[in-house]
């Protein structure tokens, strides 16, 4: 039973198991992980059985189908043997036609592999051909580029260069002449190099010898525009002030013909514009640009040295231009090849130039020893600032290189003028001018020195020497240097410049010379009398001199005619021309006291009375009269009469002295009255000229005042009471200007008797005797007042 059972079980588990094996096989599973399974499990015969089950399953389902389907396999079995038979009849036909077809064909193909081979050599001949013109193509292009580089056209062959390069290169079928030629490239790149910058240094030096042209022509320009202006400026002035003077209306125009610079100044820049495209084709334009700026910086560091074989005066015109066209050479540049040049560039390039030029110009300017080279130099400095303003440079601190000169220029211009002036007062005879009308043009109404609106009567004798016209020349043309420095530079108002300097030189040139002059023990009195009136002169020319600097300042004539527009040194002339009258009076005085000191041969204790006046007193006389007649030509009025009072004070103050000095020990009456013989001729002298001069028209009383003290004290001398000068009613009328003390010396040393044997016998009469008397009673009471 129990093996009946385990029979059971085994075919139901092999039916299961078979049933799983199908199901996976008719799933078309992979089996091989089952197979794996079984091998590793150590079972693969349960496997093998399992799969003959599965076999034989599978032959029992297809006898079942095929018994199912036998009829219709029989029947197929038989249209197929049908249509093997029909195959065969068209195997057979096939093979006929397969036959022929070969035949056929066989020929064709011949034919066909004619045709082929013949394409193939088509094709052949056709990428030669093509291969051959892009060769030739390539060549020609090489030749062409030969013959430019031959013919030095390097812009050609580097276009040339670069058709190849970027067109053919890649595509050169042969590949020795495309090593040829890749090789051959750079070579003629190098030399087209070389060349061109053998040619832009060429064009280096030859511009650089070229700058100087440049900036003089650019100079000139600027030099034709500045006169250009200044006439406009000057007929536009000039139709104004007839405007102003009501002489009409005026129309005036100035033609100007307009002059392109950029059209004269020839500046062949072509060879540069040619050298740097072909860096830039080169592919090496920075490293151009580089070796530009460089060498130019070189040029201009050369051209900024000046020269140690010739003085600056004789080169600064070259040295100059030179510098003005190197930088409208560069202007030119900058603005017409493209980046070649940068702005900052130019920039750096011209504070070099300024900083080396302006201490140039300090240097040669602190140099020069005379006003007229500095001058030159610098108008020539800002005619060169004209010229490269227009430019757009910065040309201010050039100019205030010329203003930081300023003083210095005007130092050696006061100098110059001080030998000048001082040469015109040295060689002035001091005689007045006689002039011819031509002469009166050119020497008085030049000058604004008429004293009257009338012309006078020729030949016009005038009241200065010629000292006056030639200092008014000097200062002329001072005035004119002045302008000129002043001008054109920094500063656009320099009439107040030009005013100070003109001060100075009225003030510490002229004036000192006209007082050193006229204190000079050289100077004789009618010289004196001449140098006086000649700084009267130049006073009055002061308002010249203004007008004149304000007229060469462009400064209108309205504005000169304010009362705070003037010269200082008209009022320092005023004072000089006061102190010059006071050292007038002075060497007048002292040449007086040359004519009184010939009192000290005067006998005062004579016997006998003098009929008529005395030497030294004729002397006096004659002297006075002189001095009076030239004065009254050439000095004011009352300078003559400050020279009259002053003359005769100083006649009356050397009497009293000489009465006064202790070497005068003793006199006598008849002294006294040869004194009052001599005081008389000089008071009626002197109340001759007050009234001839036309003084007593203008002043009250008589040059005979001067000497009162003299006469009044003559008139006690010789009074029958002198005592009375003690009472104060008759000292008041008569005696006012008499001291004291020095009657009381001079009392003292009067006697009424000569010293002699029979001096009392001389003196016996009651009149003497009671004068004598009185005398004495003067002279105790004298004594008793002091």
């Amino acid at each position: 039973m129990n093996a009946k059972k385990s029979r059971n079980v085994t075919e139901n588990g092999d039916t299961y198991e078979d049933s799983i094996l199908m199901t996976l096989i008719g799933n078309g599973e992979d089996l091989g992980p089952m197979v794996r399974h079984s091998f590793e499990m150590g079972k693969p015969e349960n496997l093998l059985h399992q799969l003959k089950n599965v076999v034989k399953k599978k032959e029992v389902e297809i006898e079942d189908l095929c018994k199912l389907h036998y009829e219709e396999f029989i029947v197929a079995v038989d249209e197929l043997r049908g249509v093997l038979v029909d195959a065969e009849e068209l195997k057979g036909e096939l093979a006929s036609d397969n036959f022929r077809l070969q035949e056929i064909g066989s020929a064709l193909l011949v034919r066909l592999e004619d045709l082929l081979e013949s394409y193939s050599i088509k094709k052949n001949v056709t990428e030669a051909v093509k291969m051959s013109k892009l060769c030739v193509e390539v060549l020609d292009l090489c030749i062409k580029c030969n013959k430019h580089v031959s013919d030095g056209q390097f812009y050609p062959a580097l276009k040339a260069i670069d058709q190849i390069e970027k067109i053919y290169m890649k595509n050169i079928p042969v590949n020795t002449l495309r090593n040829a030629i890749e090789k051959r490239v750079p070579v003629i790149k190098s030399h087209i190099e070389r060349k061109v910058c053998g040619e832009i240094n060429e064009w280096l030096v030859h511009i650089r010898s070229t700058s100087k042209d440049i900036g003089q022509k650019a100079i000139g320009f600027a030099s034709f525009a500045r006169q250009r202006n200044e006439d406009m400026l000057s007929r536009q002035k000039k139709a104004e002030e007839e405007s102003s003077l009501g002489l009409g209306d005026f129309t005036y125009s100035l033609d100007v013909e307009e002059i392109d610079e950029n059209s004269v100044l020839e500046i062949n820049l072509m060879p540069l514009y040619r050298a740097y495209y072909i860096h830039i084709c080169l592919g090496i334009g920075d490293q151009f640009r580089q070796y530009y700026y460089k060498n130019r910086m070189l040029q201009l560091s050369s051209d900024l040295q000046v020269s140690s074989v010739q003085h600056f005066l004789g080169s600064h015109q070259t040295y100059l231009a030179q510098i003005a066209g190197y930088f409208i050479v560069e202007d030119r540049v900058l603005r017409t090849a493209g980046d070649l040049l940068l702005a900052n560039q130019v920039e750096a390039m011209w504070e070099t130039a300024v900083a080396k030029l302006t201490l140039t110009l300090e240097n040669q300017f602190s140099q020069m020893d005379t006003a007229s080279h500095l001058l030159l130099v610098k108008d020539y400095v800002t005619l060169l600032g004209a010229t490269l303003r227009q430019y757009g440079y910065d040309v201010g601190p050039i100019l205030e290189a010329l203003t930081n000169s300023r003083d210095k220029y005007h130092e050696l211009l006061l100098a110059e003028c001080r030998l000048q002036i001082r040469d015109a007062i040295i060689n002035d005879e001091c005689k007045q001018m006689v002039m011819k009308e031509s002469e009166y043009q050119s020497n008085v109404l030049c000058f604004h020195l008429q004293t009257s609106d009338i012309m006078p009567a020729f030949p016009y004798v005038a009241p200065f020497s010629s000292m006056v016209p030639d200092c008014c020349r000097i200062i002329r043309s001072f005035i004119k240097d002045s302008v000129n420095y002043l001008s054109y530079g920094g500063q656009t108002n320099f009439f107040d410049f030009a005013r100070k300097y003109l001060d100075k030189l009225l003030i510490n040139v002229l004036n000192d010379i006209l007082l050193s002059t006229i204190k000079s023990s050289n100077t004789g009195v009618s010289q004196a009398i001449q140098i006086a009136a000649n700084i009267s002169f130049l006073e009055r020319a002061c308002d010249y001199f203004l007008q004149t600097a304000a007229k060469q300042c462009g400064i209108p004539a309205r504005i000169i005619a304010r009362p705070q527009t003037t010269l200082a040194a008209k009022m320092v002339l005023k004072t000089s021309r006061d102190e010059a009258y006071l050292a007038l009076i002075d060497l007048v005085n002292h040449k007086l006291t040359k004519y009184l000191s010939l009192m000290e041969n005067v006998n005062w204790i004579i016997d006998d009375v003098a009929q008529h006046k005395s030497e030294y007193m004729n002397e006096v006389v004659i002297y006075l009269d002189t001095i009076l007649s030239t004065a009254q030509q050439i000095l004011p009025i009352d300078v003559m009469y400050k020279i009259g009072t002053g003359a005769l004070e100083h006649v009356n103050n050397s009497f009293i002295d000489t009465l006064l000095s202790d070497s005068l020990k003793r006199f006598t009456e008849n002294a006294v009255m040869g004194i009052n013989t001599d005081l008389k001729n000089l008071e009626q002298f002197a109340d001759e000229k007050f009234h001839s001069t036309g003084l007593s028209e203008i002043y009250k009383g008589s040059f005979r005042t001067c000497l009162l003290e003299l006469r009044q004290l003559v008139n006690l001398l010789l009074s029958s009471q002198p005592e009375n000068f003690m009472n104060p009613v008759i000292r008041m009328k008569n005696y006012n200007t008499l001291d004291y003390k020095k009657i009381g010396i001079i009392c003292e040393k009067y006697k009424d008797s000569p010293d002699g044997l029979f001096g009392s016998l001389s003196n016996r009469g009651a009149r003497q005797s009671n004068r004598k008397k009185s005398m004495d009673v003067l002279k105790r009471r004298l004594k008793e007042f002091n």
